[in-house]
């Protein structure tokens, strides 16, 4: 599986609503984000984790 970069757009409530830099959107609980992840962040997904980016 390829890495795939993305950008939290908006968070509301329990979700982060995050747009990959190829412009996909996707929804995902904040309990499987890592800790400080906040409005802006970037986040890699590989391998079936989450991790920030800088």
């Amino acid at each position: 599986m390829e890495p795939v970069y993305y950008t939290v757009q908006t968070i509301n409530g329990d979700y982060a609503y995050l747009v990959s830099d190829s412009g996909v959107e996707n929804q995902v609980a904040m309990f499987l984000l890592p800790d400080g992840t906040d409005i802006g962040s970037r986040l890699l997904w590989e391998n079936f984790e989450w991790s920030m980016i800088e």
